[in-house]
C-alpha cells in the first residue's frame, strides 16, 4: 500500500497547501465517501458547499475557494479535476513488466532498442525497427518493417502498426487498434474497381493516446497525421491522408473520411461522421450522431444530420414532436381555404 504525506503531494501536483502537511493518506476516494486516510477532490459549487461535512482527510479544491476555518487539509490549485488524476496517478500506476525481451517474441534483422523496453511473448518485431528508451510493447504486438518509435511508448496487447509508420514519444496505444492498414480508395472502371495503392504512411506524434479497436489508415501519398495531444476513445475510425490538430478529443465510434482536416482543440462527440476533404477548424465542438457534410468554422459549436448551428438544431428538435399536430392543422386551413374559394367562384 503507497502512502505519502500530503506535503509530498502538493510538491507534486504545485499546490499551495493548507492545513497539516504531515498528514498522511493512502488512497484517493469520490468525495462522498472519502475516509480519513483519503484524498479526493471539489471543483464544483455544489462540492464546494459541502466541505466542512466531509469525511475527507485532504481536499483538492480551485485557487479561489473560499478562506475559512476547515477541519480537513486544503491543496488549493488552478485546476483541481486534472491534479486529483496526477495524484491518482501517484497512488495506482500504471503496471509495467519487467524490461528484456521474452524467449517468446520473434525480433527482426536490423533491430534498434533503447534502454530499458520490454517485448512481450508472441510481439513480432520486423526488419529495420527503431524503437527508444523504456517502450513497453505487450504480447502479440505486430510491427512491420521500418516502424520508428519514441521514448516511453506503450503499445497494448494485439495492436498492428504496419511498415514504415512513425511514432512519437509518451505515446499509448490501447488493445486491438490497426495503425496503418491501407486506406478505401478504389478506382471504379467498367465492370468493378481497381484497387489504388496506398504507399503513405501513419505519423502519431508526442503525447498521443489511441484508445481500443481504432483504425487508422495510411495515406493513399504522404502520410496520415494524428498531431500532439490528441486522445481518441474506442473505436474511432480514420480514413486515409487525414490530419487530426492538436489536442484534439474523438469520442467513441467517431467516423472521418479520407483527406478532411480536424483542427485545434476540437471536441467530435460520440458516433460524429465527418465527410471527406472536408475542413474542420480549431475549437470546433460537434454534438453526438451529427453527420458533417460541409467544413466549419473556428469556434463553431454544429448538431444534427446534416450539421447546423447547435441552437438551431436545438429549436429544430423542440418543433419535431409537434409535427403532426401542425400537419393536421394545415390539413384542416387547407379543406377551409378551398371552400371559401369555391364559393368565390360560384
Amino acid at each position: 500500500m503507497k502512502v505519502f504525506t500530503l506535503i509530498e503531494i502538493a510538491r507534486f501536483i504545485g499546490a499551495e497547501i493548507e492545513g497539516d502537511g504531515q498528514k498522511q493518506v493512502s488512497g484517493v476516494a469520490p468525495f462522498e465517501q472519502a475516509g480519513n486516510d483519503q484524498i479526493t477532490f471539489a471543483a464544483q459549487a455544489k462540492f464546494l458547499k459541502k466541505i466542512q461535512s466531509t469525511r475527507a482527510g485532504a481536499i483538492i479544491v480551485p485557487l479561489s475557494c473560499a478562506d475559512s476555518v476547515f477541519q480537513t487539509t486544503l491543496l488549493r490549485v488552478k485546476n483541481p479535476f486534472a491534479s486529483f488524476a496526477r495524484v491518482m496517478g501517484m497512488f495506482h500506476p500504471s503496471p509495467k513488466p519487467p524490461p528484456g525481451i521474452s524467449p517468446g517474441a520473434q525480433v527482426g534483422r536490423n533491430f534498434r532498442c533503447g534502454k530499458d523496453g520490454s517485448i512481450g511473448y508472441g510481439a513480432i518485431i520486423s526488419d529495420n525497427v527503431s524503437i527508444g528508451e523504456r517502450v513497453c510493447i505487450h504480447p502479440h504486438v505486430f510491427i512491420g518493417n521500418q516502424v520508428v518509435m519514441g521514448n516511453d511508448v506503450e503499445i497494448h496487447p494485439n495492436v498492428t502498426i504496419a511498415a514504415g509508420c512513425i511514432i512519437g514519444n509518451r505515446v499509448i496505444i490501447h488493445a486491438g487498434s490497426v495503425i496503418g492498414s491501407d486506406g478505401f480508395g478504389f478506382a471504379p472502371e467498367e465492370g468493378g474497381y481497381i484497387k489504388i495503392p496506398h504507399s503513405g504512411i501513419v505519423r502519431i506524434d508526442d503525447d498521443v493516446e489511441i484508445g481500443a479497436g481504432n483504425t487508422i489508415d495510411r495515406a493513399t501519398m504522404g502520410q496520415t497525421w494524428i498531431k500532439r495531444g490528441v486522445k481518441t476513445d474506442n473505436l474511432v475510425h480514420i480514413a486515409h491522408n487525414v490530419t487530426i490538430g492538436e489536442d484534439t478529443i474523438l469520442v467513441a465510434q467517431v467516423g472521418i473520411a479520407g483527406s478532411t482536416t480536424i483542427g485545434n482543440h476540437a471536441v467530435l462527440a460520440g458516433q460524429v461522421g465527418v465527410s471527406g476533404h472536408l475542413a474542420i477548424g480549431n475549437n470546433v465542438t460537434i454534438g453526438p450522431q451529427a453527420g458533417v457534410a460541409q467544413s466549419i468554422e473556428d469556434g463553431k459549436t454544429v448538431s444534427g444530420s446534416p450539421q447546423m448551428p447547435h441552437k438551431l438544431w436545438l429549436r429544430v428538435q423542440g418543433i419535431l414532436p409537434s409535427l403532426p399536430d401542425l400537419k393536421r392543422k394545415i390539413s384542416e386551413l387547407e379543406k377551409r381555404l378551398g371552400l371559401l374559394e369555391d364559393k368565390n367562384n360560384v
